[in-house]
């Protein structure tokens, strides 16, 4: 089956995209997750997506182009780290929220 994408923003094209399998999340959610990654390719290049393991697990995907000798790859580890501790309540609730409507899992 492989991953599901949740989310991801690419700093070549500008662009943020939200699968829209995810439409009914609240706003305040997209809102969040749209600014969380927009700001992470801003500040490190290349592309970011959020994405669901099949055990449902949430992982942040980074890849750039090999061209690209502004990415910052040791910053991009850092963004990262930061963001997965600052943002835990959020990113957990979305693991769960992918593992009931979409794993039908009982929690």
């Amino acid at each position: 089956m492989g991953n599901v994408i949740l989310c991801g923003s690419n700093s070549y094209d500008r662009k943020y995209y939200l699968d829209e399998n995810f439409a009914g999340l609240p706003q305040q959610i997209k809102d969040e997750l749209k600014i969380m990654c927009v700001l992470y390719t801003e500040d490190v290049g290349g592309i970011l997506t959020l994405e669901f393991e099949e055990d449902g697990t949430l992982i942040f995907q980074v890849t750039n182009d090999e061209c690209d000798y502004l990415f910052d790859e040791i910053g991009s580890v850092l963004k990262i780290k930061e963001l997965q501790h600052s943002k835990r309540d959020l990113l957990e609730s979305l693991e769960t929220y992918y593992k009931v409507f979409f794993l039908h899992e009982e929690i």
